[in-house]
């Protein structure tokens, strides 16, 4: 059996992406992400971006703040004649650290899961390249 498709992506949350009080980056900024991740899968699974269909499950689990370092996780876990679902994860691997200086960061133990989804894009078949 092949090895299932992933992706993964690393960025730091931005003090733009702060949309609440405390620094508390919203969850819709999390979903974004999932579906940036869902776009590299769908180009590299079929040469197209496909269409994000929806989500059959979110769950957020951890809050996330402007400064976290976090990697965003995606894999295809099914395959049909055009939809492709798939599983994420967003998980916090690094914090700033303000109080040592504007620029300091340390990194985590264990990666903490933050969010995970599953949802469904659907590439149309005439725009499938890598069947």
């Amino acid at each position: 059996m092949a090895e299932p498709l992933t992706a993964h992506l690393r960025l730091r949350l931005s003090q733009a992406d702060a949309h609440y009080g405390g620094n508390l980056v919203a969850g819709a900024k999390l979903m974004e992400l999932f579906g940036d991740v869902a776009t590299e899968l769908c180009i590299r699974h079929d040469g197209d971006e496909g269409l994000f269909a929806g989500y059959s499950s979110v769950e957020f689990v951890a809050p996330a703040y402007a400064g976290d370092f976090v990697e965003v996780r995606g894999t295809i876990s099914r395959v049909g004649n055009t939809s492709r679902q798939m599983d994420f994860e967003v998980v916090r691997y690094a914090v700033a650290r303000p109080d040592i200086s504007d620029s300091a960061a340390d990194p985590i133990g264990e990666p903490e899961p933050l969010a995970r989804a599953t949802g469904t894009c659907v590439v149309p078949q005439e725009r499938q390249r890598r069947r």
